[in-house]
């Protein structure tokens, strides 16, 4: 399989800069800002989707979570809008049961022509997992998450089913029309209970746009753990984009993301973030400890999204030559697939597709 570029769908609102409760400001708590300055609109996000598909996305990312729009009602939406995109639907395991689960993603194949991909989120917020009424913690949910892919898988075969276990329980389980074909299955998490499950269930396996050494050494980690289970999965990194015709014009549009952000916004956003349970966004803020002097982190990545967004947190930004070949630089580390975003997504679909995409 060759590389493949994927874009994501803001169902937490969109907006041009993170003062304006763009989507991730949510995670965790309360939005950081004012109302989002594109609410998710079914009309938005129906215009942001037709674009990904005619600029050539293979798909687009939908998040799960307290913060915004129901990734399955959405992307169900959509489908009749697109042509050949793929929905990289995101879900949280201990919501909903593992039978239902499986029967409601062959249904949507079926719907969709075969355009569903999974991305299965353990969760990393105790909080937010109890305001869902889920009370287990960060490694079991990891645990129970493990469990409900086997059921998942077992009940794609399309055959009777027994299943006992820690977290499920099914009697005479079938799935009378399995998917055709099955969803890849899309999964992330830093953590060791984490990069486990990985190794037994993705088909993919995600991480945030840390520096490349280290995202290369977690490539390095899940493929050893695959390998010994006789798999071999593909790779992707969640990173947001901005590059523009200059080195000099993408930084300032970057700091113009922090526009309406004053200290004690950041000071709070921070506080937030470092309450979450997930090994991964501790990392994220690892890289730059909340100060604004340390956004820098390496050649072209730039940290001040993780300021106040929860999850992904970092960008690429610099020229369009730089993008591509900070992207290239990963995919020589063992990326297989990129999931981009940038504010507001609609633009920066086009600004990427249009002149960054070709470099590569």
């Amino acid at each position: 399989m060759s590389t493949a570029f994927h874009w994501f769908l803001p169902t937490g609102g969109d907006a041009r800069d993170l003062g304006g409760a763009a989507h991730g400001t949510g995670i965790g708590g309360p939005s950081a800002g004012a109302p989002a300055g594109r609410p998710a609109t079914l009309g938005y996000l129906t215009q942001l989707a037709q674009a990904a598909d005619q600029l050539g996305y293979e798909a687009v990312l939908t998040p799960t979570g307290a913060h915004c729009e129901d990734a399955w009602i959405t992307t169900a939406a959509l489908i009749a809008a697109t042509r050949r995109l793929k929905f990289l639907v995101a879900f949280r395991p201990g919501l909903v049961e593992p039978a239902l689960a499986a029967q409601t993603a062959a249904t949507f194949q079926r719907l969709s022509g075969g355009r569903l991909l999974l991305n299965v989120v353990a969760g990393g917020s105790d909080a937010e997992q109890r305001g869902y009424g889920d009370r287990l913690d960060h490694d079991a949910r990891y645990a129970r998450a493990d469990e409900f892919l086997d059921v998942v898988r077992t009940a794609w075969r399309g055959t009777p089913y027994d299943h006992a276990g820690p977290h499920y329980r099914i009697d005479g389980g079938q799935l009378r029309q399995p998917p055709e074909p099955a969803p890849r299955i899309y999964f992330g998490g830093s953590s060791d209970p984490a990069l486990t499950v990985a190794a037994r269930h993705a088909d993919t396996y995600l991480t945030w746009g840390e520096p490349v050494a280290q995202v290369a050494g977690k490539i390095a980690r899940v493929r050893e753990l695959a390998a010994a289970r006789g798999r071999a999965p593909r790779f992707g990194l969640r990173v947001h984009v901005l590059s523009r015709a200059t080195a000099a014009r993408a930084r300032e549009d970057a700091e113009a993301l922090l526009a309406g952000l004053d200290d004690a916004a950041i000071a709070a956003g921070q506080q937030r973030l470092r309450a979450l349970e997930s090994v991964g966004q501790r990392r994220m803020l690892d890289l730059h400890g909340g100060r604004r002097d340390r956004l820098w982190i390496a050649p072209n990545l730039w940290a001040g999204i993780g300021l106040v967004r929860g999850g992904a947190g970092t960008a690429l930004v610099g020229s369009h030559r730089e993008v591509a070949d900070r992207l290239a630089e990963y995919r020589a580390a063992g990326v297989d697939e990129f999931v981009l975003s940038g504010y507001p997504h609609l633009e920066e679909a086009y600004n990427f597709a249009e002149h960054v995409r070709p470099l590569l």
